[in-house]
């Protein structure tokens, strides 16, 4: 029995992680909002796997170390080849961005940072009920919220800048740079569902959805800006 247990949550990681792969194939094939859907599934199970390796009192080392390469490649690998892709309208083969034109690659730091990130997470013990620098979950979120934006009227009088090899560059940086920041944030994962104890949880969620029912992935931006902004004018570590 308890090796059954102690399966299901490895079982739900590894639907984070073809989430993940699904996503990769969709954004190869420029269908940037299945590449969202699928993110966002393979984020809802990354949230699942740990309440549920909890609940059945089954954490291991090897469940947190799957978890992590499992949200690489779902949050990290997927926003860095998105932002590969916005970079290289003319669809250029991997040979010629490696002869002509480079800027595309600036992308794939996007997946580098984000394993940092991640190896910082599994080593470092404070991590338990709040994170330090932007989740890799929520980093991805906003990098393919930039590509969905351009789907919807919401964004129209952006799409000049969210296009804009210079906005992309800075962004990118920006997204590393974030995910590894001695920024205190706190985590959305919930150790019970009361309301005790996860009053910010049950604020931050509520707000998040009105402002993606009002603006839609323009609102996703704003919501993770505003997750990543609580941290920011809040104590900083050091």
């Amino acid at each position: 029995m308890k090796n059954i247990k102690s399966f299901i949550p490895n079982a739900i990681t590894a639907l984070n992680l073809l989430s993940g792969l699904l996503a990769v194939i969709a954004v190869l094939e420029n269908e940037i909002l299945l590449a969202m859907l699928f993110v966002f599934t393979g984020i809802v199970f990354d949230f699942f796997d740990g309440f549920a390796a909890r609940i059945l009192h089954v954490k291991s080392e090897m469940g947190k170390q799957l978890d992590s390469l499992a949200d690489l490649v779902t949050s990290g690998v997927v926003p860095g080849l998105a932002i590969y892709k916005m970079l290289n309208p003319s669809g250029f083969t991997l040979v010629e961005v490696l002869i002509f034109d480079q800027l595309p690659l600036v992308g794939l730091i996007i997946p580098i940072g984000a394993a940092f990130r991640l190896a910082f997470f599994n080593i470092d013990t404070r991590q338990t009920d709040h994170f330090i620098g932007l989740p890799t979950p929520a980093a991805a979120l906003l990098v393919l919220s930039v590509p969905c934006m351009l789907f919807f009227p919401t964004a129209d009088g952006l799409k000049e800048v969210l296009l804009s090899p210079y906005f992309l560059v800075g962004f990118s940086v920006f997204i590393v740079t974030v995910m590894n920041a001695p920024i205190k944030l706190f985590s959305l994962k919930f150790k019970n569902f009361k309301w005790r104890g996860n009053e910010l949880r049950y604020s931050f969620i509520f707000t998040s959805v009105i402002l993606l029912m009002a603006l839609e992935f323009a609102g996703l931006a704003l919501v993770i800006l505003m997750y990543l902004f609580s941290g920011l004018f809040s104590k900083k570590l050091h």
